[in-house]
Formats: C-alpha cells, structure tokens, sequence
C-alpha cells in the first residue's frame, strides 16, 4: 500500500478537518496529501513520505522506535530468512533463555539498592528491547519453519 492510499483510507474514518485544524494545515493540503503524487520530489510529498525519506537517509532506527514508542509500541525489524536445517533451533533457544537471563540480572542489579535510576532504567530498556527483537525472530523463524534467519541476526552487544 502507498502512504497516500493509507491516508486515503485514514481520512474514511478521521475528520480532514480535525486533522487540519489540530495541525494548523490548510484543509486542501490535508486532502492533498491522500491524493497520487505527481511526481514532483520536494514540497508536495505527505508526511508518511517524508518520515520514510528520513528514515532511508539516515538509516538511524531511532527514528522508527521513537516514532513506533509515541503509538505505544515496539518497532522489531523482520529477520532475513533464508533456507535453512533446523539444528539452529536450539542454539536459537538458548539464546532467548541467555537474553532473558541478561535482562533479569540487569534488573537484579539495578534494583540492589531498592531504587531504579533513569539510567539504570535506560539499560533495562535497551535489554528489554533487545530480548524483543531475538525472540521476534526466534518466533518468526518458527511460524516460517525457517531457523536460517535466526542465525542471520547479529546479537547486539550486551548492556552493561
């Protein structure tokens, strides 16, 4: 699906005119947005397009887990799957089990005083984010019947 189909779709059941006055944008341009592009780079692409230029130009994912943070959610990218024999499967496992052990221990030891800092609280995220993001692949690999892509994932480095 297009970003402005998606918009078009959006505006079925959202008022255009909600939408333009929350925004402070002309009405027109509210509508623009949910039409075809014409093909012109720049000034008339919706917003949809311009956060999916942000995102490829900096390849930064922060922008799409803020973004997926603000909805209330998660971003976890989808692993790459390829042909694979299932003696992966276990190793793959015992990953999950390691990450989760990684996040309780981080808990354990930020909470060993009987307080959480915001620091300490970021490093619980990013391990909480990480557990996510191996055990996303670990359940996608087992919906596809694929284990091949769960070795493809690059462990991310532990928190500490």
């Amino acid at each position: 699906m297009q970003s402005y189909e998606l918009l078009r779709e959006v505006l079925k059941t959202t008022s255009a005119k909600q939408i333009s006055a929350d925004l402070n944008l002309s009405l027109s341009l509210i509508y623009k947005w949910a039409e075809k592009p014409d093909g012109e780079p720049g000034g008339g692409a919706n917003p949809l397009d311009r956060v999916d230029q942000l995102i490829q130009t900096t390849q930064d994912p922060r922008v799409i887990h803020w973004l997926c943070q603000r909805a209330g959610g998660f971003f976890i990218k989808n692993p790459k799957m390829h042909n694979s024999h299932p003696d992966f499967l276990i190793p793959a496992t015992n990953e999950i089990v390691q990450e989760f052990a990684d996040l309780l221990a981080v808990i354990a030891s930020a909470a060993g005083d009987n307080k959480i800092d915001g620091s300490e609280s970021k490093v619980i995220r990013k391990r909480w984010e990480e557990l996510k993001s191996v055990t996303e692949t670990f359940v996608a690999c087992c919906e596809q019947g694929n284990f091949g892509g769960i070795k493809d994932v690059a462990k991310p480095p532990a928190a500490t």
